[in-house]
């Protein structure tokens, strides 16, 4: 019974799902603290929603793998799955720089 336990826990942890929620756990990690460092420096909207979508190349390329992984064990096409994940960042990008701005605009800071 544990064995069979441990062999479903290990299945679940390396699953498509569960590595796009660990990817997108640190993706948007690093996009909040980014936005905080932006925030902090009083950098200006228009160079933030720029520099948005340079920063945390290396978070945002495995979200991105792991988003097409999973659309692709779903019987997504190579292109769907590959527009689905494109269209999660441009998403996560956006949502960002519309907090950025409001955090500015009441010259606040996002809590923890």
């Amino acid at each position: 019974m544990l064995i069979t336990t441990l062999l479903l826990a290990a299945m679940v942890q390396s699953s498509p799902a569960a590595t796009v929620a660990t990817t997108r756990v640190s993706f948007t990690k690093c996009l909040r603290e980014d936005m905080k460092k932006a925030l902090e420096a009083k950098v200006e909207d228009v160079q933030y929603e720029m520099q948005v979508k340079s920063n945390c190349g290396t978070e945002r390329d495995a979200f991105r793998k792991a988003v097409i992984a999973l659309g692709r064990a779903s019987g997504d096409s190579e292109a769907v799955a590959t527009e689905d994940a494109d269209l999660q960042i441009e998403d996560y990008h956006a949502n960002f720089t519309e907090k950025f701005k409001d955090y500015k605009s009441t010259n606040t800071m996002p809590g923890e």
